[in-house]
């Protein structure tokens, strides 16, 4: 069974960054996608990025031009590089892996964006 474990969330004033770090139980390199997802106060579960295998991502218009996301295959780590950070990015963000056995998804990491 694949685990994840996100870590990087925390305290962040508006305008700032965080890195998210997602690590993953097994080797990633046979995970055909990972999502990043966020889910804010009162709000559903969103997507924010996906990547694949090959590295090719997708972003939500609301990061848009702010987050990237990246995977080290050989740290079996993706991350989310999170810049210009805004208040309604505050949220519990989670990893998310398709894998052969079914979706799997980490505990969640905090992003509080205030001043």
């Amino acid at each position: 069974q694949v685990q994840l474990v996100e870590s990087g969330g925390g305290l962040v004033q508006p305008g700032g960054s965080l890195r998210l770090s997602c690590v993953a139980s097994v080797s990633i390199a046979s995970i055909n996608a990972m999502g990043w997802y966020r889910q804010g106060p009162g709000k559903q579960r969103e997507l924010v990025a996906l990547i694949n295998r090959g590295g090719s991502t997708g972003l939500a218009d609301s990061v848009k031009g702010r987050f990237t996301a990246s995977r080290d295959n050989a740290k079996n780590t993706v991350y989310l590089h999170m810049n210009s950070l805004k208040p309604e990015d505050t949220a519990v963000y989670y990893c998310n892996a398709n894998t052969m056995q079914g979706i799997v998804w980490g505990q969640g990491t905090q992003v509080t964006v205030s001043s």
